[in-house]
């Protein structure tokens, strides 16, 4: 029996390994991306510039609880869901 028992370990510590190997590279960075997105997200102001899922450059002109209005250019102004805001550009990298 103690045999046995080996060998079944054994068999089943390649596959014990591969999902360690999966969840290292794959599941944890993007836990880690996932959670950095919802901070930024969490964190967006009045007068931030951001780029949408559409890659729409603009200006928040105001933050509400599930949606921000954001300012595209001097006469446009538009809703939109915070879900949709990709990432939040820095001053002084405005070419991005």
């Amino acid at each position: 029996m103690e045999a046995g028992q080996g060998s079944a370990i054994a068999q089943f510590l390649p596959l014990i390994m591969l999902f360690g190997i999966f969840y290292f590279l794959i599941i944890r960075p993007q836990q880690k991306q996932q959670k950095d997105h919802r901070e930024m997200i969490e964190g967006l102001q009045k007068g931030d510039k951001v780029i949408t899922s559409g890659g729409l450059i603009a200006d928040i002109i105001k933050v509400e609880e599930e949606s921000i209005k954001i300012k595209l250019n001097d006469s446009t102004i538009v809703k939109l869901d915070r879900n949709f805001v990709t990432k939040k550009v820095e001053f002084g990298n405005e070419d991005a």
